[in-house]
């Protein structure tokens, strides 16, 4: 007589258990399929290459490079200019030769139009452009690139900042550094340059620092 309830209970149990398999194993083959596998769903992957684990740059007064000749400063500017980059903005950065070849132009016009696409986010975003040698054609970078940031990172206290941008085709690339100064993300300037654009947007509207 008192076996009956139990197995009453029992069945309701079983019954239950088969009800939120059914409901619970679609949630975990996306999730295994998502987080377990390399498939992404097509609208949420990012154009560019993510850096993982995102670096921390390091802190670096680097002497700005000024764009308009002035022989009483000579190469750069003075010492009070010396900027410290990638904090509290956005940042596009260029890793090159500060001659500025073929490949240097294309970045940085990529660069260029992508800021200014940003329209009214474009305040958050900073130009950076970092001169490994060859300092500088100061002509070109005044007149088709007003407001970049041009910093002389040619001497040894450099080093370790550049040894952080990945080198692989590094004078096509374009680089995304965040407000608290963290590398995280790589573009091939040569491709569709929407990509960085749209991957730009969602983290400006992500983001509430910057």
């Amino acid at each position: 007589m008192s076996t009956a309830p139990a197995e009453l209970r029992a069945g309701k149990k079983r019954t239950l258990a088969a009800l939120a398999a059914l409901f619970l194993l679609p949630v975990a083959v996306a999730f295994v399929t998502y987080y377990g596998t390399a498939w992404r769903p097509a609208h949420r992957v990012n154009h560019g290459v993510l850096i993982l684990p995102a670096r921390p740059l390091p802190q670096l007064a680097l002497p700005r490079v000024s764009l308009v000749p002035d022989a009483s400063v000579g190469s750069h500017d003075d010492a009070a200019s010396a900027s410290a980059p990638f904090r509290d903005r956005w940042s596009l950065v260029y890793v090159g030769r500060g001659a500025c070849d073929t490949s240097c132009r294309g970045a940085l016009y990529v660069m260029r139009q992508t800021r200014l696409a940003l329209n009214n986010d474009m305040t958050r975003v900073e130009r950076v452009f970092l001169v490994s040698g060859d300092c500088c054609d100061r002509p070109f970078l005044a007149s088709e690139h007003p407001g970049l940031l041009v910093l002389a990172a040619t001497g040894a206290d450099a080093r370790p900042l550049l040894e952080e941008f990945p080198s692989p085709g590094r004078e096509h690339t374009l680089f995304v550094v965040d407000p608290l100064g963290n590398l995280m993300m790589s573009y091939d300037a040569r491709r569709d340059p929407h990509g960085l654009l749209e991957d730009l947007k969602k983290l400006l509207k992500l983001s509430h620092i910057g």
